[in-house]
């Protein structure tokens, strides 16, 4: 198995081992997601009954421990019913949830949001405080040096420009990222994320769960595949302080508005991952191409978004459009 990679061999071991130690066997299979480093599947069982199936390779390979942490609190999350560990993967059985009825209101989002931030006692996740913030424009250029050393992203130059420029205001627009509300963050609180159904509102894929500003995770409802609009996320942030949020929310930070630097760190954070996974080997040379428009899109719109001087360079930040992520 390639390194990062996911195949059905390994998701038939996975699934084996998680069926045989629960003792069943099912009648018929339904895959609902496929992913290069994740499939999530029903399975259903002569009963009646189901359960859902998840497989998923580095780095995905903690959620099962946040859940079980969040089961133990009663959190309104999936029951994981039993989990599987291989080398650099994890299986996952967990409650079938049924499908969604219907999306998510903002009056949902932001008291999820709430109660997802006021959780505490959560350890083991990334850090991304004011000095991890600071740091993320300078890591993601060493991703990008690595990956160059591959014979990757060779055609980066307007990334590295666009890092390079970040990482000198980055110190400053940091500030603030240790203001409330800070603790358990979700890491892809999107929209699909916040499941809807005939049992309720739950909040499922905790895959990139880290500890930071909360602030991050109401940005990220929006996604980054639109133009930024700060003005949504100050919406968003109110309703959050009237669902018991904390106010701090509002505050400025980092000489911005809230919603401005949540929205730029955001997709500075985005664009990190997507190097610092490649370089890792979780993604294959194949999506290099389309990873780099990506990556550009991200820093474009952190570039203004965090109000970066514009560059001298006649390139500056000229990207072609994409579609992707």
């Amino acid at each position: 198995m390639t390194t990062g990679s996911l195949d059905e061999y390994l998701v038939a071991q996975l699934r084996c081992d998680l069926l045989t130690a629960a003792r069943r066997v099912p009648t018929r299979r339904q895959a609902m997601q496929t992913w290069e480093l994740s499939t999530v599947e029903r399975l259903f069982f002569a009963d009646g009954s189901s359960v859902v199936c998840k497989v998923a390779v580095a780095p995905f390979t903690g959620e099962a421990a946040l859940l079980q942490a969040l089961n133990e609190r009663e959190a309104r999350v999936p029951l994981l019913h039993g989990y599987a560990m291989r080398p650099q993967a994890l299986g996952m059985l967990m409650d079938d949830l049924g499908d969604a009825t219907r999306a998510a209101t903002f009056a949902e989002a932001a008291a999820t949001a709430r109660w997802v931030h006021a959780t505490t006692g959560i350890t083991g996740l990334p850090t991304f405080d004011q000095t991890g913030l600071a740091r993320l424009p300078g890591q993601a250029l060493h991703a990008l040096s690595c990956l160059r050393q591959q014979g990757r992203f060779a055609d980066a130059g307007l990334i590295e420009k666009a890092l390079e420029r970040l990482a000198v205001v980055a110190p400053r627009r940091a500030d603030g990222a240790d203001r409330p509300p800070f603790g358990l963050c979700h890491g892809e609180f999107h929209r699909s994320s916040l499941h809807v159904s005939r049992t309720g509102c739950r909040l499922v894929d905790w895959a990139k769960a880290f500890t930071g500003p909360g602030l991050l995770d109401l940005a990220t409802w929006f996604g980054t595949r639109t133009p930024h609009e700060p003005r949504l996320l100050t919406q968003l942030i109110r309703a959050y302080v009237r669902a018991g949020g904390h106010p701090d929310a509002e505050a400025n930070r980092g000489g911005l508005p809230a919603a401005r630097w949540a929205l730029g760190w955001h997709r500075v954070w985005a664009a990190w991952w997507f190097l610092t996974t490649a370089a890792a080997g979780h993604h294959q040379p194949d999506t290099d191409r389309r990873h780099t428009q990506i990556v550009l899109r991200q820093l474009h719109g952190a570039a203004q978004l965090l109000e970066v001087a514009p560059s001298t360079d006649a390139g500056g930040l000229t990207m072609k459009a994409g579609r992707s992520s």
